[in-house]
């Protein structure tokens, strides 16, 4: 008869665990979150503050600049979008603003092209030539470019806004888009070489779709600094002429703060209206255009 000897087996220690850092409190932290608060208030303050103008009588403005409407006040609003002058501004905007955009998008697209995948002579001289164009403020430019449109016969004209409009978008566009271009590998071009496809091919069917992100933001800040312009239209427009109801938006605010100066509710609400569409399709399109310039950092 045989006896079975039970061995009792003792569980094992668990293991220490190593001791966690007691976590430091970073005093750089509420710092970096008191001046971005502080800087997004100084941007957004002046925004706000004529926004909400705008729904206050000039009597409430001048007892109490700096208070809320008492009461909501909407007829400056209804007198601004009930006025022909207003949208026949904003049809000048628009139309500036879209053929700026068109110009910048396909011009700056051909030339950078050129730079980026063309091997020739003076191409960094080129692209050295835009990026110093950035550089070159159209304060500088303001007399030799009003002599020349005098004499081309544009002064007082849209395309003597849109021209030069699109001449001091490009190095801007090209700085972005070469990037862009330069980022898409050679092997796709040889691929499509292979295929049959020549440049022009490879360039409609290839290298324009890779190079939407690029193309949208490039577009899309042409479109605002256009919508937004207010020297180019000054010096061009305003002593030309045409008449105040189709002026920009720009040049439309300072008329009709002139005009009336007594309304300030009016004027508020003028000036609101004149920048919530550029300000509504900034924000729409913010992802896409720090999308693009990332890629265009990367590139």
């Amino acid at each position: 008869m045989s006896a079975t000897t039970a061995v009792a087996v003792e569980p094992r220690p668990p293991e220490p665990q190593p001791a966690r850092p007691a976590r430091v409190f970073d005093w750089g932290q509420p710092f970096v979150y008191l001046v971005a608060l502080v800087v997004a208030a100084i941007a957004v303050g002046p925004v706000l503050y004529v926004f909400v103008g705008g729904f206050r009588t000039t009597i409430d403005l001048n007892a109490n600049p700096a208070g809320l409407p008492d009461p909501w006040v909407f007829d400056n609003w209804a007198a601004v979008l009930t006025a022909p002058r207003f949208w026949g501004n904003v049809a000048a905007s628009i139309i500036l603003a879209a053929a700026t955009t068109a110009g910048v998008v396909v011009a700056g697209l051909m030339a950078a092209f050129v730079i980026a995948r063309y091997d020739f002579r003076g191409r960094r001289g080129l692209y050295t030539l835009f990026a110093a164009g950035l550089m070159f403020p159209l304060t500088v430019a303001a007399l030799p470019l009003t002599l020349l449109l005098r004499t081309l016969g544009l002064h007082g004209t849209y395309l003597g806004v849109i021209i030069p409009g699109i001449a001091f978008a490009l190095p801007t566009t090209i700085i972005i888009l070469v990037p862009f271009l330069r980022a898409i590998p050679d092997e796709l071009e040889e691929a499509a070489r292979i295929d049959g496809a020549t440049r022009i091919g490879f360039f409609w069917r290839i290298l324009l779709p890779l190079s939407k992100p690029g193309l949208v933001t490039v577009g899309i800040l042409a479109f605002v600094a256009s919508w937004n312009g207010y020297l180019l239209p000054l010096l061009v427009i305003s002593t030309g002429s045409l008449p105040q109801e189709w002026w920009p938006l720009p040049l439309g605010v300072t008329q009709f703060s002139s005009q009336y100066s007594q309304n300030t509710g009016a004027v508020l609400a003028y000036t609101s209206l004149a920048m919530i569409p550029a300000l509504v399709f900034f924000l729409l399109a913010e992802k896409r255009i720090v999308g693009g310039l990332t890629g265009a950092v990367k590139g």
